[in-house]
């Protein structure tokens, strides 16, 4: 079988999806083989004129499709293409399949679209990030223990084992990077309040001493007492973390965020109380919670319960609005080391990425009004991650640890 049929062969049992793993493995090296990319542009364009033109719909299957064969094959996929909103180009089914094959296997290539020329043009870039050539690793386990007494203890380099102890409560860092708070029920225990604080570019997880588990985003911190001996179960929120709270019908969990309280007994709940964000977003997965906004100045106190997939949004002027189909994925998407984005502006994307790779974001002009939808591995190094903005329409480059954004 020649090359020539191979790609027909290939990219035919691809988009019916019905290639077998060798098949799909032999795709991939075709691709990085086919330095121009003349073959599978041709072969995709050929199939695309064949299937007649469909919906958005269909190239969200065929993403869905690569990624489970993906899956399947067990292969590094960091990046996941992006596409623009409807008032915007669509990628057009062949478009798709084209974008995931060349930036999900080669890495460096990207898909150049032009809105009157569906046929395209597949190019490979320059690896150049900036002028200064800089690159920024993504962010990663980092993390500063602060103890009672105003000790500190750096997480990132601390070794595996047991840190310290308070009293009769063990601090253990695990061989998977959790902290651990180990109480030993025979002896009486103590409240002495603990402060764990992320940098910009770290995130942390720990599991408290009644079991429940809160993973911090990154530029975050929670205080919480080494062990809980009161009625309530009280802990302080900056940033944003994801609480899986360990059931006690008898000591209540409170989350503190500013003038905000979440009180739940046990569930699984997100909180985004970042400072540079307009509202305070606490998203319910499962369980029930309460949001209590208290009395400040001439603002009357407020009380909302949340069900599961309902977000609850305090904006800094006061108000409290309920969105009763929040996008559960993209808000914990962090937790899974990703980027989600659903219609979302750049300078929301750009306030997530600026967190997670700790560098400056500098808007050279008027602000991109473009809204964009993807996935993305925040595992990447940034020109990655800039390489598939770019590819999205966005004019941005890095220059020492600033990402500058320009509008054509």
């Amino acid at each position: 079988m020649t090359e020539k049929i191979n790609w027909q062969y290939l990219i035919e049992r691809f988009m019916k999806k019905a290639c077998t793993k060798e098949e799909f493995n032999q795709l991939l090296k075709l691709v990085e083989q086919d330095q121009d990319n003349e073959g599978i542009t041709e072969e995709l364009r050929k199939q695309w004129e064949n299937t007649g033109n469909e919906n958005e719909s269909s190239a969200i299957d065929w993403e869905e499709n690569f990624s489970s064969l993906l899956n399947e094959a067990r292969l590094e996929a960091p990046v996941i293409s992006l596409h623009l909103n409807q008032r915007q180009m669509r990628l057009k089914k062949w478009a798709v399949v084209a974008s995931i094959l060349i930036l999900l296997t080669a890495g460096g290539y990207f898909m150049s679209l032009n809105k009157s020329n569906l046929s395209s043009r597949i190019a490979k870039i320059k690896q150049v990030p900036g002028k200064s050539g800089q690159d920024v690793a993504p962010g990663g386990n980092k993390a500063i223990l602060t103890l009672a007494d105003g000790s500190t203890i750096d997480l990132d380099s601390a070794k595996n084992g047991t840190l310290t102890t308070q009293g009769n409560i063990k601090i253990i860092k695990s061989k998977d990077g959790e902290l651990l708070y180990n109480v030993d029920q025979e002896n009486s225990a103590i409240a002495d309040y603990n402060t764990i604080s992320t940098p910009r570019g770290g995130m942390y997880e720990i599991v408290l001493s009644d079991g429940s588990k809160v993973w911090l985003n990154a530029a975050s911190s929670l205080k919480f007492p080494a062990s809980f001996t009161g009625k309530i179960r009280n802990v302080t929120l900056t940033g944003e973390g994801y609480f899986e709270v360990a059931k006690n019908a008898s000591k209540p969990f409170h989350v503190k965020v500013n003038d905000m309280t979440v009180e739940v007994l046990g569930t699984h709940f997100n909180v985004n109380a970042y400072n540079d964000e307009n509202s305070v977003a606490t998203t319910l997965l499962e369980g029930s919670v309460k949001i209590k906004k208290e009395v400040i100045a001439n603002s009357a106190s407020q009380t909302v319960l949340l069900e599961p997939g309902e977000q609850a949004d305090l904006a800094k002027n006061g108000s409290l609005k309920i969105n009763h189909h929040a996008n559960i994925q993209e808000v914990i998407a962090w937790k899974d080391d990703n980027f989600e984005f659903n219609n979302t502006s750049v300078t929301d994307i750009m306030r997530q990425i600026s967190r997670w790779y700790d560098v400056e974001v500098d808007y050279r002009g008027p602000i991109p009004a473009y809204r964009l939808t993807g996935k993305i591995s925040r595992n990447v190094n940034l020109s990655q991650l800039i390489d598939m903005l770019q590819y999205a329409g966005v004019n941005m480059k890095i220059e020492n640890k600033k990402i500058i954004i320009w509008e054509n």
